[in-house]
C-alpha cells in the first residue's frame, strides 16, 4: 500500500454507474481503500496530489473468464508440463494481465488456492484472483484431454497444475468432487455443460452432464452459499442448464431470442468471450491448436457476435470475458473493440466494471469508484467512451495502474 494518502485531482470519473463520465472530481486514496469521492475540492493536507486534468480515472478492469494456467494453447500438452513450469508461466501471465489494467480476474478452471495465496502475499504481482479450482467435466467432455487413443486414469489429471479440469461421472461422484474443490478454496463451481473447441472428442452440441448431475452441482454450490458457472454454447444446452439452476453462462454463442428472455427472467447473466474465437481463427493453428479443434472454431465464432445483439435485446447482463490460451493472451483487451461494434461504448465499459463486479459478487468492493471500495484504479490518456482502443495496446495508454492503493505502474 502507499505510505502516504494519494489525492487524485481534476479527474474525469468513468465506472458505468452514471450514464456519462463525471468531470472535475477529487478522489482520496488511503490504507488501500477509496476514502472519499467528490466534485468539491478536498484538503491536500498530508496527501500527495496527482493531477489528472485531461485524463480519465476508471476502476481497475475485471475479466470474468480467464485461464491463468493455460500456458500452452494445446491443452492436452499443457497438462503434461511440469507443475513448477506452469506455475512460473502463470505468474508471468497474471503480471501481464495486471499491466493491461485488469486488477481482478475470475479463473474458470485450473487456478488453485496456491496461486491465489501467492498473489495475496505478494509473491506474484498480479490481479486479484477469483477461482473455481478445477472445472468439472464428464467423461469425453470439454476437459477430458485423453482423446480417443489415450487411456490414462482420470485421476492422473487431478493433480496436474496444467489441467483445467477434472473428469467426474454420476451424481454421487459429482457431489464429492464439488465438495473437494470448495474445501480446496474454490469460490464457485464450474461445469462443462456443452462440447468445446479446444477439447479433442466432444462436438459443440454435446450436452455433457445429465440434468440430475447439474442439479446436484447447483445444490452443492447453494449449500456453500455460492453458485454454478457453466461452459455453454447451444440454445438447448443453455436453456437446460438454466432450468437446473446455473446462473453464470459462459460464452452463450448460439443462444436464441426466447432463451435469452428466459435467461433474463431467471436472474442469470452471460460472459461472452468472442475475442477467443477471433484469436483462435487468426493464430490458433500457428500456435499449435490441434486440427480437430481448428475445425470447430467457425461453429461458434460468427454466431457469438450475433449473440451480443440477441442478449442486448433481452436486456441480459453481460460481463467481460476473454478465455484466451497460451500465446493468445496478449489479445485480452481486444474484446473491448469487438463488443463496441455491436454495443454502446458505455455498456462495454460496464461489462468490465460494475457488471463484472456484480457477476463475481463483489459490488461496492471492486469495479466502481466509490467510498470504501478497494483502491483498484487505472488512469487512461483520453476518453475511452470516444475511443475504446485506449483500453488496448498492452496498457500503453494507461500511465497509472493502482491495485489496493499501491502503484504498480506510474508513468505520468
Amino acid at each position: 500500500m502507499s505510505e502516504n494518502p494519494i489525492l487524485f485531482r481534476n479527474a474525469t470519473l468513468l465506472d458505468g454507474r452514471a450514464d456519462e463520465a463525471l468531470s472535475d472530481h477529487d478522489v482520496l486514496v488511503a490504507d488501500g481503500k477509496i476514502q472519499d469521492v467528490t466534485a468539491s475540492r478536498l484538503s491536500t493536507s498530508g496527501a500527495e496530489v496527482v493531477d489528472l486534468a485531461g485524463k480519465t480515472l476508471m476502476p481497475g478492469l475485471i475479466d470474468c473468464h480467464v485461464h491463468v494456467i493455460a500456458t500452452d494453447i494445446n491443452l492436452t500438452a499443457n497438462t503434461e508440463l511440469p507443475n513448477s513450469l506452469v506455475s512460473v508461466r502463470a505468474a508471468k501471465l497474471m503480471n501481464d494481465m495486471l499491466m493491461r489494467g485488469f486488477t481482478t480476474v475470475r479463473d474458470l478452471g485450473g487456478a488453485d488456492i496456491g496461486l491465489k495465496m501467492a498473489v495475496e502475499e505478494g509473491s506474484i504481482i498480479g490481479p486479484r484472483l477469483i477461482i473455481c479450482g478445477k472445472a468439472l467435466s464428464q467423461t469425453g467432455g470439454h476437459t477430458d484431454y485423453r482423446g480417443r487413443f489415450h487411456h490414462r486414469s482420470i485421476d492422473y489429471y487431478s493433480d496436474r497444475v496444467g489441467a483445467l479440469g477434472r473428469v467426474v461421472d454420476g451424481v454421487d461422484e459429482l457431489r464429492r468432487v464439488a465438495r473437494e474443490e470448495i474445501m480446496g478454496g474454490a469460490e464457485f463451481i464450474k461445469l462443462m455443460a456443452n462440447g468445446g473447441v479446444s477439447s479433442p472428442t466432444d462436438p459443440i452440441a454435446f450436452l455433457g452432464f445429465s440434468r440430475d448431475e447439474m442439479k446436484a452441482a447447483v445444490e452443492e454450490a447453494h449449500n456453500h452459499q455460492t453458485y454454478v458457472a457453466a461452459h455453454l454454447y447451444t440454445d438447448e444446452g443453455i436453456r437446460r442448464a438454466l432450468e437446473c439452476g446455473v446462473i453464470s453462462v459462459e460464452h452463450g454463442n448460439l443462444i436464441k431470442p426466447d432463451t435469452a428472455k428466459f435467461l433474463k427472467e431467471s436472474g442469470a447473466f452471460v460472459v461472452p468471450t468472442n475475442i477467443a474465437y477471433n484469436a483462435l481463427a487468426k493464430v490458433g493453428a500457428d500456435l499449435g491448436l490441434p486440427p480437430e479443434s481448428v475445425a470447430k472454431i467457425e461453429d461458434v465464432r460468427s454466431a457469438g457476435l450475433k449473440a451480443l445483439e440477441t442478449l442486448a435485446d433481452a436486456d441480459v447482463m453481460m460481463a467481460y470475458g476473454s478465455d484466451l490460451l497460451g500465446g493468445m493472451h496478449p489479445y485480452q483487451s481486444d474484446e473491448f473493440i469487438l463488443r463496441s461494434r455491436y454495443l454502446p461504448a458505455m455498456e462495454v465499459v460496464r461489462s468490465a466494471t460494475i457488471y463484472a463486479a456484480k457477476a463475481v459478487r463483489a459490488e461496492g468492493e471492486i469495479g466502481s469508484i466509490e467510498k470504501d471500495a478497494h483502491a483498484d484504479l487505472i488512469v487512461v490518456d483520453g476518453d475511452p467512451l470516444a475511443d475504446l482502443s485506449l483500453l488496448t495496446g498492452q496498457g500503453k495508454h494507461l500511465p497509472v495502474i493502482m491495485k489496493g492503493g499501491a502503484f504498480v505502474k506510474r508513468e505520468l
